[in-house]
């Protein structure tokens, strides 16, 4: 019966944990587009007040959700690539410095210490993409 108890316990205290996965996952999008809006530059005062207004919204939103254990992965350009928290979507080739981040497309997120969704990136590689070579010739049948 102890055992029983302290499993139904665990199991509450990681469902009050991770309550949050779902909603976080579903912001996501609405982060990556303020992050999107704050690469931009001003050309206007009145684009860099919405800017302005952007960055508040964008860093209470980011307080809000640091509150609750999320926290953003940002890798750096030429950090040693992790697959446990990013995912590559190109390799390119690089013969100085293999398995290293080249670009960030998109940040990651992790609640507590499970991950939302892993940094989308483009990392280095030190093997060139060989052309493939097409064999033109169809086998030959005997007849």
């Amino acid at each position: 019966m102890k055992n029983l108890r302290d499993s139904v316990q665990k199991d509450h205290r990681e469902a009050i944990k991770y309550r949050a996965a779902g909603f976080v996952e579903n912001l996501l999008p609405i982060l990556d587009g303020f992050h999107m809006a704050l690469q931009c530059k001003a050309t206007s005062q009145e684009m860099q007040n919405f800017l302005t207004g952007f960055e508040f919204i964008y860093r209470n939103m980011v307080s809000v959700l640091e509150n609750e254990g999320v926290t953003e992965i940002s890798p750096k350009v030429d950090d040693q690539f992790d697959p446990n928290t990013m995912s590559a979507i190109e390799a390119v080739y690089d013969e100085g410095k293999p398995n290293r981040v080249l670009k960030v497309n998109v940040c990651g997120y992790k609640l507590h210490d499970h991950l939302i969704r892993p940094s989308i990136v483009v990392v280095s590689t030190d093997k060139k993409d060989e052309p493939k070579q097409e064999n033109n010739e169809s086998p030959k049948m005997d007849a």
